[in-house]
Order: structure tokens, then sequence, then C-alpha cells
């Protein structure tokens, strides 16, 4: 992949640098809806593959809420002009980074579950309780 290039501009370079890792607008939106369907989490687990943004320890569920741009959403990517081959490059690592923590999560009898950023909060809070729900009883 190379060297990180220099950023097009002083405001692309800010812009960059303040993207929040963890606690973001729609992760948080996700959280709160969890919590009132009465499902209790752990945020952030390092000891786990991928750290993921919300765990669910007794049934071994795993969920990470993926930014459009940095996961490479099919709806929402659109990639940057400048510095093209190295941003493909990077997105491709990401991708790659993402398949081989999910399939450390499953060999560890984890299921992951990706939900982007741009999901409704309560379908994507739906689909997790089902997956919750049916891991407790299976």
């Amino acid at each position: 992949m190379g060297g990180k290039p220099s950023a097009a501009n002083e405001s692309v370079s800010r812009r960059m640098s303040r993207q929040k890792v963890r606690d973001t607008r729609p992760e948080i939106r996700l959280r709160r809806e969890l919590h009132d369907r009465g499902l209790r989490y752990r945020l952030h687990r390092r000891d786990l593959p991928g750290t993921p943004d919300i765990a669910f320890g007794p049934t071994r569920v795993a969920v990470f809420v993926d930014g459009c741009f940095w996961h490479g959403c099919p709806e929402h990517l659109v990639i940057p002009k400048s510095n093209r081959a190295w941003w493909i490059d990077k997105l491709e690592a990401t991708s790659r980074r993402d398949r081989s923590k999910d399939e450390k999560l499953v060999r560890l009898g984890w299921l992951p579950i990706h939900v982007w950023e741009h999901e409704d909060p309560v379908s994507a809070a739906a689909r997790i309780e089902r997956s919750v729900i049916d891991r407790r009883v299976g």
C-alpha cells in the first residue's frame, strides 16, 4: 500500500483526523435501541478479534457498526479522486481485515453481525435481537 499520501488540502486533513472510531452517532442510536429492548451488552471488547462495538457475551454475538466510507458500503462508497490508487488499496485492506476478524470470531464460536451506519437502528436492533434470542435457545 505504500506510505500515507499527503491530504489534498488542510480542510480534508482536518475532516479525516476528526473521524470518530467509537461512540459514533449510528452506534449510540443502535445501543439505545438495543437497551430499550432489554438487551444488555458490553462495549468494545478488546479481548475479541476486531474489538466489536457491541458484544453479547453469553450468546456470543459480536456487532460491528461499519462506516459506509471506511468499510466500502456498496450503496454509498465514493472513492476519492485524489490519490485514488492508494485509497483503493486502503479500502481493500480494510475489507480483508474485516473478513479475517469475522473468520476468527466464527472459529471462536461467535456470530459476527455488521450494521451499516446508514441502516435504521430499529430494524438493525430487531435483527440483532433475533440472533441473540436464537442463540440463547439453540
